[in-house]
């Protein structure tokens, strides 16, 4: 599955993967600098993100049906589910990036509520 992960999800590959790294500089930003300001654009980037991916993998299953027609009834099984295993590629490659960078926010989340702890007079 690896070997070839990024070929066997298509063109739906390069407009995940963009918003994806888009995504995952702004985490980068977010635990640079803890601002509030930075959360909608990781949320909406997020959405984006999966939005991308199952878009793709919905366009990769509806292609992959399409054609089905033409393939052998014998093999129209096999073609199907590979056909959505593939398409699905795009799905994994959106859920990687958006979980990444959401541990990327939970760093920077506890950043944040580390500074703005008040400090105790002792």
């Amino acid at each position: 599955m690896w070997a070839n992960f990024y070929e066997s999800g298509g063109w739906g590959m390069y407009p995940t993967s963009m918003f994806g790294f888009v995504l995952v500089a702004a985490g980068i930003l977010l635990v640079l600098r803890p601002e509030r300001r930075f959360v909608a654009l990781v949320v909406s980037l997020g959405a984006a993100t999966l939005g991308s991916g199952v878009l793709s993998a919905s366009v990769g299953i509806v292609n992959t049906l399409h054609y089905l027609r033409k393939v052998p009834p014998a093999d129209q099984l096999e073609i199907a589910a590979l056909g959505c295993a593939e398409s699905f590629h795009n799905v994994v490659l959106a859920l990687i990036l958006v979980v990444l960078t959401a541990l990327l926010a939970s760093i920077a989340a506890a950043r944040a509520a580390r500074v703005a702890q008040p400090k105790t007079a002792t």
